[in-house]
């Protein structure tokens, strides 16, 4: 009798192990319900948290002024990336905005060609602001080259001072930094070809 007992001391406790065990798998309705709670509360948090994101893109993009008009077949964007009088060196401040613009054609328009246009304001003569224009458009096409883009996807071409292409006619100076700029203009080549 003492050994039947020894020998079912041990069945006894894995069946009370058993039977604690699967009492532990159910989940109380007060648990149930806070943790229901609680995801719907992270949810609605990342859902605001999405909205911030979103609306600080919205602002970012916004502050570097892109204005983007869409043609059959054709994107012409006109940047902020402006330069100063005489230079051909690429500001910081425009960096961010060329690398947002060459990412999003490479993560989205693979098949697309860049002509990247150089202007000057008329301060010098015209000969020598066609050479200065095509060294901004140079310079621009070069970093968006070291952001990802192809080199015989970007092209670079200057109209220099041409009056007809300046945003502020006769201005130079202080006064005539929207004169000295790129602007891009993006050929969907493979949507023409498709037509």
């Amino acid at each position: 009798m003492a050994s039947l007992k020894s020998s079912l001391r041990p069945l006894l406790a894995a069946t009370l192990a058993v039977s604690f065990t699967g009492c532990a798998s159910y989940v109380k309705r007060d648990d149930f319900d806070a943790t229901v709670a609680e995801l719907r509360a992270t949810d609605q948090r990342l859902d605001g948290r999405i909205n911030e994101l979103q609306a600080a893109m919205e602002a970012r993009f916004g502050q570097y002024d892109a204005r983007i008009a869409q043609f059959e077949g054709r994107l012409h964007v006109e940047t902020t990336a402006h330069f100063a009088t005489n230079d051909a060196t690429l500001r910081e401040v425009d960096k961010p905005m060329l690398n947002d613009f060459a990412s999003t054609l490479t993560e989205h328009h693979t098949g697309v060609t860049v002509t990247v246009e150089g202007f000057a304001d008329p301060s010098g003569s015209a000969a020598y602001n066609k050479r200065l224009g095509q060294r901004r458009a140079e310079a621009v096409r070069d970093y968006l080259i070291t952001q990802g883009l192809s080199a015989d996807q970007v092209r670079a071409v200057s109209y220099g001072e041409d009056s007809n292409r300046l945003i502020r006619p006769g201005a130079w100076g202080d006064d005539g930094l929207a004169n000295r700029r790129v602007a891009l203009v993006i050929d969907f080549v493979e949507t023409v070809a498709a037509r």
